[in-house]
């Protein structure tokens, strides 16, 4: 299963960046994400347990998951190895561009499918990458977007 996600932000690079490796903030502006805790941290990558809401109209689907965290400065990239959770396996990189004054803003996830006989392949590609993984990426990368724009 492979998704990407994407958007197009009006402001500086740097700034972007920054509000994207900041995910202990993320719950202060994007109101889909219930938290996200450091759970380690070294000085090359941390661990980070994250939940967040999937809306079906009125309803909500909790998500959790843990993920190994790597920021990279110098390429302008964030990347998470998922450890724990339904989606555990899963790879996940942040790629930031500077385009025009713009930045471009890239989410690919990547994964097997969860370890489930028989459905895991129609559930990871049918379920959860279109509807929870997109669902949830969409709605953060919209999120940084307003809040880089508004800085």
């Amino acid at each position: 299963m492979r998704t990407v996600d994407r958007i197009t932000v009006n402001a500086p690079i740097d700034l972007t960046f920054a509000i994207a490796a900041d995910v202990e903030r993320w719950p202060e502006f994007l109101p889909h994400y219930r938290w996200v805790r450091v759970l380690e941290r070294s000085a090359e990558d941390c661990v980070v347990e994250m939940a967040a809401w999937r809306p079906f109209g009125p309803l909500r689907y909790p998500t959790w998951w843990v993920s190994r965290m790597r920021v990279e400065p110098k390429r302008y990239a964030v990347q998470y190895q998922h450890v724990k959770g339904v989606t555990r396996g899963m790879a996940v990189e942040w790629r930031l561009t500077a385009s025009n004054g713009r930045v471009d803003v890239t989410i690919v996830h990547e994964w097997s499918g969860p370890a489930w006989p028989l459905i895991a392949r129609p559930a990871a590609e049918w379920v959860i990458g279109p509807v929870f993984i997109h669902g949830i990426a969409s709605r953060t990368l919209a999120g940084v977007k307003r809040r880089a724009e508004a800085q």
